[in-house]
């Protein structure tokens, strides 16, 4: 049997996810806390989920409390893990840096985002890159 995925979860991903609930984005975190698969976070990639979700996602729906409680639940449910090295620059974007240092230090299995093409350099970590999507089919899940 496989062992656990290590992931890593990119904010567009997130973000995706509290704007539609339809779709893989949605479904992945609705899976937080699934047996096959175990989700990473550093300080800095919480604090840019929580800029980028109020700034897009607070409304008549989700209000600003709601985020906060999304954000405990997934650092309740996450690895937390400190990042003691940098790995600059490797990646043209430098707002996805802290994601790949993340998935290093965490010897993440994936970096599951809709910017595939942004983490060209996450290969040579050994590390795979896939939208939502593809990582639910990986894992035998429908989106």
């Amino acid at each position: 049997m496989r062992a656990v995925y290590q992931i890593v979860v990119d904010t567009n991903v997130v973000v995706s996810a509290l704007l539609s609930r339809r779709g893989a984005s949605h479904r992945l975190l609705r899976l937080v806390g699934d047996g096959r698969w175990k989700m990473n976070l550093s300080v800095p990639l919480v604090f840019e989920y929580e800029q980028t979700m109020k700034r897009l996602c607070t409304g008549s729906a989700l209000t600003e409390s709601g985020i906060d409680d999304i954000l405990h639940f997934l650092c309740a449910s996450a690895n937390l893990r400190p990042i003691f090295f940098l790995w600059r620059p490797l990646l043209p974007d430098p707002g996805d840096h802290m994601v790949l240092e993340l998935a290093v230090e965490s010897r993440a299995d994936f970096i599951v985002t809709f910017n595939e093409r942004d983490f060209d350099g996450a290969g040579q970590f050994g590390i795979s890159v896939a939208p939502p999507g593809a990582f639910l089919a990986i894992m035998g899940e429908k989106p």
